[in-house]
């Protein structure tokens, strides 16, 4: 059974309170949400046809371009973000992400050519490249292997929250208020979590990371031994396949609903919700699942693997019974697949950090996170040329079906203990 040491908080550094802990995790979960609110925001205005896409005279090309293109830059920088992380610490590189990014999102309401918006897109992807390989890092270094499943599922899950609630919200500030109000009131009023972030977020997790390398006598997973395991290229193709279905309905669900289903925009945004909250409350429980069964004993690559395993083939069964049933039953299996791949959020993410403990942690979440943040391009883009060409979206379920079917390839092959990097 693989095992991975907490970094050890009674000693030079003293113990983090339970209620420092959960209060520092529950700010990660809120700045995830807010990352998540400046994501989705720009794919509900790309539902408004009569506003937005009017102001802009958008195709669907068009609309395919602009959501990726947020992707663009934060793919790209997620490996150099991780190493950031690992160099600087987590508490100012986070903070000064989020006020890029905020402020970015903002900017959105002020701008009038189609090339202007690309451009503030990659400047948003360049702000959050730091969300991801910031919490996790600190995840990784204040709760133990049987608890972290439990930290990650959470805060999945408040990614999963995010999107959920900021369709919502901007569905309705748009409505009532207008693009322009929507984009200023997400961006402008995300600003309030900088406060409570600086004044109780602790600076320690570099210590801590050195303290635990202290603790394990020195010994650590070198970088290049950990790209050179089939294990981290198994979890890249895995975590894309993952992250494909993810993507698809963070950027096209809007409107997926409101075309396909003849919904007005108010209620594809609920329905966009809902599939993000049944999937957020699937990771959660499932994350905490799988902690309890490895508290019990069992193995936690088992454990974590067969729950990975679980998530991709639920969602793609959810799937091909949309593809299979009348319009008002075929809606709720998409939310049902949705919700399904929960059972994959929190584990895919644990299970790296068991079958590669110790090495760099950021940099590690950053190209996990990168391999992740690819198909923020392609999805996008090939879903809009697939509705272009086809006419419709049954291709483009096809194609998730596909990705899904291929990550249950990788981790039930080579994303084993056997082919995991040892330390040195």
């Amino acid at each position: 059974m693989a095992t991975t040491k907490l970094a050890p908080q009674q000693t030079t550094l003293g113990e983090i309170s339970e209620s420092r802990r959960w209060t520092i995790l529950t700010l990660l979960c809120i700045g995830f949400m807010v990352a998540y609110f400046d994501r989705v925001n720009l794919s509900v205005a790309l539902a408004d046809k009569e506003g937005f896409l009017s102001f802009f005279q958008l195709s669907n090309v068009d609309r395919g371009l602009l959501n990726s293109a947020f992707f663009w830059s934060y793919a790209a920088l997620q490996i150099p973000a991780g190493w950031f992380v690992d160099r600087f610490g987590v508490k100012w590189t986070y903070a000064a992400g989020f006020l890029l990014w905020s402020c970015t999102s903002a900017a959105t309401a002020w701008v009038g050519t189609f090339q202007t918006l690309f451009l503030l897109r990659i400047l948003l992807g360049i702000g959050e490249s730091v969300v991801t390989p910031a919490a996790m890092r600190w995840i990784r270094f204040n709760f133990e292997e049987r608890r972290r499943g439990t930290a990650i599922g959470i805060l999945m899950a408040a990614a999963k929250v995010g999107p959920a609630l900021g369709a919502f919200l901007a569905g309705q500030l748009l409505t009532n208020f207008g693009w322009q109000t929507m984009f200023l009131t997400i961006g402008f009023g995300s600003l309030l979590w900088l406060i409570p972030w600086s004044a109780i977020m602790t600076n320690d997790d570099r210590a801590r990371e050195q303290q635990a390398k202290q603790d394990a006598g020195g010994s650590d997973v070198p970088f290049l031994s950990v790209m050179a395991s089939p294990v981290i290229w198994g979890t890249i193709v895995g975590t894309f396949c993952y992250q494909y279905f993810v993507y698809f309905a963070l950027t096209w669900m809007p409107a997926y609903f409101k075309e396909s289903f003849k919904m007005s925009l108010n209620d594809s945004s609920v329905f966009t919700a809902a599939s993000f909250l049944a999937m957020a409350v699937v990771a959660t429980l499932a994350g905490f699942a799988a902690d309890y069964l490895i508290g019990q004993g069992k193995d936690a690559v088992t454990v974590r693997r067969s729950f990975t395993v679980c998530g991709f083939l639920t969602a793609g069964a959810g799937l091909i019974a949309a593809l299979n049933t009348p319009a008002d039953i075929a809606m709720w299996m998409v939310i049902a697949s949705l919700g399904g791949l929960g059972l994959t959020t929190a584990n895919y993410w644990a299970l790296t950090q068991t079958l590669i403990p110790g090495a760099a942690v950021g940099r590690i979440v950053g190209i996990q996170n990168c391999a992740a943040s690819l198909p923020g391009i392609v999805a996008p883009i090939l879903t809009g040329w697939v509705i272009e060409t086809t006419g419709g979206y049954q291709g483009a379920i096809v194609a998730v079906l596909v990705f899904l079917g291929l990550g249950v390839a990788m981790y039930l092959t080579v994303i084993q203990q056997k082919y995991a990097p040892k330390a040195l």
